[in-house]
């Protein structure tokens, strides 16, 4: 962590760390000055990606998530920001624009709160890039220039994965998290996710080295996409881990060479 960190970054690293490791570790792989930034965008994520499952009651829900919808207002319109650990150095990072993708963010995620299915793979993708998509749009545009539809591309294929990763817990918790189950649709699924994927890094020309530091996560969208494409069922079954010291290792190299 930076000598430089104030509490409030501090405080926003240590909730990355508990409750997003993945994102957390490639965080800590980017340049120190890019941690300042990081670090805010990803607790807020935490923070609204979070609203929606720790009360049982839509409406204490949707106080939550309208809470950082006027929060990000606040900060759109560049008046006075409400103090919170979180929000104050989101302020010092975030631009209209960006704030604009982060609020487009908190109302998909009301999805989570109505808990029905999707109506459509138009809908699936739709949540998958205003989510995953508009999170790593945010993070990279406020750290450097980079082309929106490579952040697009990324930000699915980053987003698919992660979701992948999570169909276990939420068809435990009652959700039917995807329009099509059967392993031929989650084949397909991850077969578009690798095609975004390798578009994204075709044009790695159009992001800034400086924006780069927002796509380590990506890190983790390769092996898990390609996982999925090979054996579609262990989706369900949760077989997507990798290795943490092999990942660890990858994520280092692309640290360092800034090939995301």
């Amino acid at each position: 962590m930076s000598q430089g960190f104030d509490a409030d970054l501090t405080a926003c690293a240590d909730l990355v760390r508990r409750a997003d490791p993945d994102r957390f570790l490639a965080a800590m792989a980017a340049p120190v000055a890019a941690r300042a930034v990081l670090f805010p965008v990803y607790a807020f994520n935490v923070e609204v990606a979070r609203a929606p499952w720790v009360t049982q009651e839509p409406m204490i829900a949707e106080m939550r998530l309208q809470w950082w919808a006027d929060a990000l207002e606040e900060i759109a319109t560049g008046g006075l920001v409400r103090r919170h650990e979180v929000v104050t150095p989101l302020a010092h990072v975030l631009d209209a624009p960006g704030a604009a993708l982060l609020a487009d963010l908190v109302e998909a995620r009301r999805w989570d709160i109505a808990r029905e299915p999707f109506a459509d793979a138009v809908e699936f993708t739709r949540y998958i890039e205003t989510t995953s998509g508009n999170l790593l749009q945010a993070a990279a545009q406020a750290l450097g220039p980079a082309a929106p539809e490579v952040l697009r591309d990324a930000g699915y294929a980053l987003g698919l994965a992660n979701w992948f990763r999570a169909i276990p817990v939420l068809e435990a918790a009652g959700r039917r998290p995807l329009v099509d189950g059967r392993p031929d649709a989650v084949q397909a699924l991850a077969r578009d996710g690798l095609v975004r994927l390798r578009r994204a890094r075709a044009a790695r020309g159009k992001v800034s080295r400086a924006a780069g530091a927002a796509l380590l996560p990506l890190w983790i969208a390769g092996p898990v996409l390609r996982r999925a494409e090979r054996d579609p069922r262990a989706v369900a079954e949760g077989r997507l881990g990798i290795a943490p010291a092999r990942a660890q290792l990858s994520l280092l190299a692309r640290g360092l060479s800034g090939r995301w």
